[in-house]
């Protein structure tokens, strides 16, 4: 049971790094002051490009956040039982 226990935080400390990384990648919401100064003028391309890596970021984010909750659920139950 101890081998599981140090895999299972192994990959967990895996999917927090991809977690990080992913959020520090994705572009924020608002252009704000930025957006005045260069004129927030993008070509339809460049636009739709950044929404697509954008949509892939986000979708990663979202699988890993699942799997994070569900191996964390899985590892304080595995150290409770090892416990009791």
């Amino acid at each position: 049971m101890e081998v599981l226990k140090y895999i299972g935080m192994g990959i967990l400390l895996v999917i927090d790094i991809v977690i990080i990384v992913c959020v520090l990648l994705q572009s924020s919401k608002s252009s704000g002051l930025s957006g005045l100064v260069s004129g927030g003028a993008e070509t339809f391309f460049g636009k739709n490009k950044s929404q697509d890596m954008e949509a892939k970021l986000q979708r990663i984010v979202k699988i890993a956040g699942i799997i994070f909750i569900v191996l964390s659920i899985a590892i304080t139950t595995l150290i409770n039982r090892a416990g009791a």
